[in-house]
């Protein structure tokens, strides 16, 4: 697999013995950044098995419009420990925001909320709280009702936002502010 931009060549040689037979894994090439490195992980079980991808590719397309590079998107089956894979490989390669998509309902299949917080150093709850209101007042029930988490895992961002194009738009668009702000806190640029 060729990386094009990000640093993310080792991991992804080793991202099939990582993530198991059940991911996937693509590049992204991008401008420069200006806010940091993002790593998207979209969780469901089609994509994973080689499904159309709507949603990587939204999320990869507002994190550019907001400023990230974009080293990948990673899709796993709802799994906790292929999740777990996928979020710990993020962190250690070092890139400063992961948001994964998918996995924060109600179904005995919506593990995302307790696989990332086995990941997670601190949870940061008005993040999770600022998406799941903001949900409500565009009218998306799956925002309103997800059960995802926010928080740090060593110097990264970790957002789990709904698994549907309206809960992702709206969830990115009250992310950007809160992001950036965490993003700089945790490297020192903002005191």
């Amino acid at each position: 697999m060729r990386v094009l931009q990000g640093g993310w060549t080792p991991l992804l040689d080793t991202a099939a013995d990582v993530l198991g037979a059940g991911a996937t894994v693509s590049t992204m090439e991008s401008d420069a950044p200006v806010a940091g490195r993002a790593l998207v992980v979209v969780v469901d079980d089609r994509t994973a098995h080689g499904g159309v991808d709507s949603l990587g590719p939204l999320v990869t397309e507002l994190l550019t419009e907001a400023g990230f590079l974009v080293d990948a998107s990673v899709s796993v089956q709802a799994d906790e420990v292929e999740i777990r894979n996928a979020l710990n490989t993020a962190v250690i390669g070092g890139v400063d925001l992961v948001i994964s998509v998918g996995g924060t309902g109600m179904s005995p299949r919506d593990v995302t909320p307790e696989a990332t917080s086995q990941v997670l150093d601190r949870e940061l709850p008005g993040i999770s709280e600022a998406l799941r209101s903001s949900g409500r007042v565009a009218g998306s029930l799956d925002a309103g009702l997800s059960r995802g988490v926010a928080g740090v895992s060593g110097s990264t961002l970790v957002v789990n936002l709904p698994g549907t194009r309206a809960a992702v738009r709206d969830g990115m668009a009250t992310l950007g502010p809160l992001a950036s702000k965490v993003i700089g806190e945790l490297s020192g640029l903002v005191e």
